[in-house]
């Protein structure tokens, strides 16, 4: 045992998690590093990692990039840190402290932050093969394994853990239901209007969801019947914290409070968790009456050489707080407090705003209008699924509020809590073009306004500084759960960052540079060796991915889904076809300028036939082929190309179409052969990727019949040869095209069209389409004649080739995932069953023809299968 010197006192930490690091961090900036001896006792075997970001663990993140620990930060500072090695207990009155391996540790100051364990109903047959917590990153990589040979999981408890963890069975590929004891989900977040909002938009994603029930009884096969081991049901006994391991066979069923039951192979229990106390318990401190260690302002026991911070602690006000923010503000007391500082922790912030099943769902102050006398205004969009809710005060007031579906104003209205709006509160709620203009930004919040609430950061802090980089260096703002990411950016300085996104300092055409002039071949080549520093080594963002897959894509990076490539790309991109609204999807061959054959034409109508699809003419002259189910794909393809045909990238921002008329073969008024222009325009073309689609039109003379202004590059014919216009938009923003050149013979139209393509491509934003581009580009479309017809800059040989690169490197996306096996094995419904088909993707007939059967998607699960039993989970998604 080593003891504590006069000189160098000993503070023991119980506990890594989150706010633990926090912790050490905290002390570490304070310089009491260098003046104490810290010892870590951790129970789990890695340092403390983001558990606020456990569910990407799914999504391809490893256990070390959701790691806190910066590399070497405990040699830097000397902190001893012991993982696997909990604290078993402590003796008080010789303030030792023994850990599970034996070995005691004297102290002088002893921290605990010991965390919460999940709360597992005492139901019978909790302890069956096939139950799960959800806490853990361990916890995780157990249910991933099991997961393997499961086809159906049932999630217990709809709040926000739990409705993370249905999206990861989900993701895994299980059928998969939710269980909520309450009458809607996320009852402590949100209200009834958003409950309902939240659940229309759950249960349109395909999952299952019961509510106003509560699990009565885990069903099992006997232990005896089971040939499998009970090491996934011990680890995830540890992690409930029950101190049982005992298994009672492998899960089947679950019977509910109503008298239904659930058909399952798996069980996750995410109803709430339970400060973690018992060690505070043995060594008899205070703790409360329903749990947490009862501390006061400074987060002292009621033993004043014991600290307690965290979901372990119950704060002078009473609560046990489950967020990381109130810990962090814990941490950061205690750190002030052992300095010789006046550190107190009152209260804190509870507002919360997280992406749940991909749903923006936000709460904020007194989300449920408890105030005496307050009113609510609602603004709600079933269709849409969007759910917004302000509560305001007798005096006007913002005093909480609601969002869901759409939290984009979050980052303003929380630090509005407590004051009076600037303008009126229906206007903050209204969709934009509803009511009166909105001027609101963040100028308009007061200097002390908390801006991130995970690290108490408020406007006059961020203000302090120029950059985000910066900001989160400084003052951590940003680092936490992200939602203030975006308020923070529209605070600095607009000329300080125009990076892409937090993850890159650089815009868009700056990191197409990168790439293109390093030969760069992938994302995290890209990422680190430019990203951000905080970001190097990192997974990214739904920002900067499928900006850099297209640049990648865009110079010739390969078939676009091998590899890393494939978790960069848009959901159309990955299956190759339009998702539509009933998880079925849309087949669209390329049709070069809207000609066909009638052999063509009836292949593709024997298709339709043969498997049931729903055929429309599109706006681009080409036929669009609906209600295909993924893993029909490969076979409808297959006919396809057999026939010619080919991918006509309806699914990616690529080339769409180049239509025309029939041009001067048919039209008495035609002075061009504007099909044959038209045809060899898009098969010059297909398969170029860009920031955003485009569109095309080839018009035999001046009456216009192809729309050619309203394209983004569109051809018209005169006496002469081709006009050229550019940076048209019929789209929700129509724009009429401008005249870029005229009369060009075909090698000088096409020798433009390639400049201006690809200087497109080159200095565009992401998803900005050429009208927008067109508008914003400094000299507009001067400059752009200047670049592309006189070569001002000197670009034009440069992007010419870097067209014949395409050019010369096109390949068909159909005919190349036919000719591989193992890239055919994405196109499947249900991972362990190729050979199924999904049942959930139904149709009805309507006018000779199918459309989705969305009915099925919205029925309750009693409804629901009785209309087809093989809608309650045989198969694994």
């Amino acid at each position: 045992m080593t003891a504590p010197t006069t000189t160098r006192p000993t503070i023991v930490l119980v506990g890594h998690g989150m706010v633990g690091q926090h912790f050490l961090e905290a002390v570490a900036e304070r310089g009491l590093t260098e003046r104490a001896r810290f010892v870590v006792l951790c129970e789990e075997p890695r340092p403390a990692y983001d558990r606020v970001q456990l569910t990407s663990y799914f999504a391809g993140r490893t256990p070390d990039e959701l790691s806190l620990v910066e590399e070497g930060f405990m040699d830097r500072y000397g902190i001893e840190l012991r993982l696997g090695d909990p604290a078993v207990s402590v003796d008080r009155a010789a303030r030792t402290v023994t850990a599970r391996s034996g070995e005691s540790f004297a102290y002088d100051t002893l921290v605990l932050a010991t965390g919460s364990y999940p709360f597992v109903p005492p139901v019978p047959g909790k302890d069956a093969e096939g139950c799960f917590v959800y806490r853990t990153i361990e916890d995780l990589i157990a249910i991933e394994e099991y997961a393997k040979t499961a086809r159906t999981g049932v999630v217990v408890g709809g709040g926000l853990l739990g409705l993370e963890a249905a999206g990861a069975l989900k993701g895994l590929g299980l059928d998969t239901h939710i269980v909520e004891f309450a009458p809607r989900l996320m009852p402590v977040q949100v209200d009834d209007g958003g409950g309902a909002a939240l659940l229309r938009t759950i249960e349109g994603m395909g999952l299952t969801v019961h509510t106003g029930v509560g699990t009565q009884e885990i069903t099992a096969d006997s232990a005896a019947d089971t040939d499998t081991g009970a090491a996934t049901a011990t680890a995830t006994a540890t992690s409930m914290d029950t101190g049982s391991t005992t298994g009672t066979g492998t899960v089947k069923g679950m019977k509910l409070s109503d008298g239904s039951s659930l058909a399952t192979d798996l069980v996750v229990f995410s109803a709430g968790v339970r400060p973690c106390d018992r060690l505070a318990r043995d060594m008899g401190l205070d703790v409360g009456d329903r749990g947490g260690i009862v501390v006061d302002e400074q987060c002292r026991t009621s033993d004043p050489a014991v600290f307690a911070i965290g979901e372990c602690a119950l704060a002078s006000d009473g609560r046990v707080y489950g967020l990381v923010a109130p810990g962090y503000e814990m941490a950061k007391t205690v750190a002030d407090v052992l300095v010789g500082g006046e550190g107190a922790f009152t209260g804190a912030d509870m507002s919360t705003k997280l992406k749940l099943l991909g749903v923006d769902v936000a709460s904020f102050g007194d989300a449920h209008g408890t105030a005496e006398g307050c009113l609510d205004v609602v603004y709600s969009d079933s269709r849409s699924g969007v759910y917004k809710k302000l509560v305001i005060g007798r005096d006007g007031a913002l005093l909480g509020g609601v969002l869901v579906g759409d939290a984009e104003s979050y980052g303003m209205l929380r630090p509005l809590t407590g004051s009076v709006p600037p303008v009126p509160p229906e206007q903050l709620v209204l969709p934009a073009g509803a009511g009166a203009p909105v001027a609101l930004g963040p100028s308009a919040l007061p200097d002390d306004a908390v801006i991130c609430s995970c690290h108490n950061v408020t406007k006059g802090e961020i203000c302090a500084h120029t950059s985000l980089p910066e900001v989160k260096k400084c003052t951590k703002a940003g680092t936490g759960c992200g939602s203030c990411v975006k308020v923070i950016g529209r605070l600095l300085p607009q000329t300080a960052d125009q990076g892409l996104c937090g993850c890159f300092p650089y815009t868009r055409s700056e990191l197409y540079e990168i790439v293109r002039t390093l030969r760069l071949t992938s994302y995290a080549q890209l990422l680190d060796s430019h990203g951000r520093e905080a970001a190097r080594g990192g997974e990214g963002c739904e920002v900067c991915k499928p900006a850099v897959g297209s640049i990648l894509a865009s110079l010739g990076n390969g078939y676009i889904l091998d590899g890393e490539q494939g978790a960069l790309q848009d959901t159309n991109d990955h299956f190759l076809a339009n998702l539509q609204r009933n998880g079925s999807y849309s087949v669209v061959p390329r049709i070069p300028g809207g000609e066909i054959t009638p052999d063509r034409l009836i292949v593709i109508g024997e298709v339709a036939r043969d498997f049931g699809l729903y055929t429309k003419i599109t706006g681009g002259q080409r036929i669009d082929l609906f209600g295909a189910r993924v893993d029909q794909l490969p076979a409808i393809w297959t006919r396809l190309v057999d026939a010619g045909f080919e991918s006509g990238h309806a699914y990616g921002k690529a080339l769409r179409t180049v239509k025309s008329c029939v041009g001067r073969t048919w039209c008495r008024y035609g002075v061009q052969d504007s099909v044959r222009m038209a045809i060899d325009l898009e098969l010059r073309y297909r398969g170029l990727r860009a920031p955003h689609k485009l569109k095309s039109a080839v018009s035999g003379c001046a009456r216009e019949c192809a729309e050619a202004q309203s394209k983004d590059f569109g051809v018209i014919a005169t006496a002469g040869g081709w006009n050229l216009y550019v940076g048209g938009n019929g789209g929700a923003t129509p724009r009429h095209a401008d005249l870029l050149a005229q009369d060009l013979s075909d090698a000088e139209l096409v020798r433009l069209i390639d400049r201006f393509l690809m200087f497109y491509i080159r200095t565009a934003d992401r998803l900005e389409r050429t009208s927008t581009w067109l508008e914003r580009l400094e000299g507009g479309l001067g400059h752009l004649r200047d670049v592309v017809v006189h070569d001002s800059l000197g670009l034009c040989d440069e992007l010419e080739a870097l067209m014949a690169e395409h050019v010369a490197g096109y390949h068909d996306e159909w005919a190349a995932t036919l000719d591989d096996p193992e890239r055919l094995r994405r196109f499947v419904s249900f991972v362990n069953a190729p050979e199924a088909s999904d049942p959930s993707v139904r149709f009805v007939p309507e006018r000779d023809q199918i459309k989705p059967d969305l009915t099925i998607l919205t029925l309750g699960p009693t409804v629901r299968a009785a209309v087809d039993p093989t809608l309650e989970g045989t198969l694994t998604r």
